[in-house]
């Protein structure tokens, strides 16, 4: 089931299954800003990652003794639970909240807000955690939005940069085949606010960035100029990814990472876990922007 809002300049949808964000349309053109889903190399659109990021050491994690599996980015992106708690024009509000289901693979009490608020060419995707429980919340949180890139029949990836507004200094990670974080890559960004596209940028998985300085990120087309802009300031790290050879780039703002190849295992000590004492609440955002 999709739910739709517009302003005068965008129509969006989103999906009631995962509170996933599924078409940002322009209403002049027709043009389509989100990656569709093609089984051929990805049937996601743009997943939101809770209660963790990426994979875990071990597809686990330990709290007070006892283990926890959970699947890579969390459990919230295919889950069925989420309720549509509130509809106007241009504003979607989603909420999902734990239960027997959730406590099997996660031992903590939440409810996870999401809003959808569309104002002309910006599109604000806001996140509200509570601890609902009696005891601290411990989670992460990310965006997973892919965009179509190339844009436009005709274009080519290589026509398409990835750019920061000021220049950046920061390495890549590596991640294994098992999908943890490993040594240090390479420096991508080596005094420079660009990273140009090509078929072969994500051969070796996502650029994670841990370093940035800058706090919003734009696809750009090398003739045309910006296409959409991300604003993340909420947010810590960002990866950036495509599977190799598909026509869309992801733009990744996240609050904690997948565990490093030698991580403890245990959730407490896992790097950027975010924590919540009982009955507090926080509201991270990221925005989308048209340009």
């Amino acid at each position: 089931m999709h739910h739709t809002i517009e302003s005068e300049s965008l129509r969006v949808q989103v999906k009631l299954k995962g509170m996933e964000l599924s078409s940002i349309q322009s209403k002049a053109s027709g043009q389509e800003y989100l990656w569709q889903g093609d089984a051929q190399f990805w049937t996601g659109q743009a997943p939101i990652l809770f209660p963790i990021i990426g994979a875990l050491k071990g597809g686990k994690t330990s709290f007070q003794g006892k283990d926890y599996a959970l699947p890579k980015h969390g459990f919230v992106r295919n889950s069925t639970l989420p309720k549509l708690v509130r509809q106007e024009a241009s504003l979607l509000v989603f909420s999902v909240e734990s239960n027997d289901e959730t406590r099997a693979v996660y031992p903590f009490e939440f409810r996870l807000e999401v809003s959808f608020s569309l104002s002309g060419k910006k599109l604000e995707v806001s996140h509200t955690v509570t601890n609902t429980g009696d005891q601290a919340l411990y989670y992460s949180l990310g965006g997973h939005p892919a965009f179509n890139c190339p844009l436009l029949p005709g274009e080519r990836l290589e026509e398409y940069s990835v750019e920061f507004p000021q220049k950046e200094k920061d390495s890549t990670w590596m991640i294994t085949p098992e999908g943890l974080i490993g040594g240090k890559g390479d420096l991508v960004l080596d005094d420079k606010a660009s990273i140009p596209l090509h078929a072969h940028l994500f051969d070796q998985d996502a650029l994670i960035f841990k370093h940035l300085n800058s706090r919003e990120v734009s696809l750009s087309h090398r003739d045309k100029g910006p296409v959409l802009k991300m604003e993340f300031g909420d947010f810590d790290y960002l990866g950036i990814w495509a599977k190799p050879g598909a026509p869309f780039v992801c733009l990744e703002p996240w609050l904690g990472i997948a565990d490093s190849a030698d991580h403890s295992g245990l959730l407490a000590e896992k790097e950027g876990i975010r924590v919540l004492a009982a009955g507090a609440s926080e509201t991270k955002k990221y925005s989308i922007e048209i340009r």
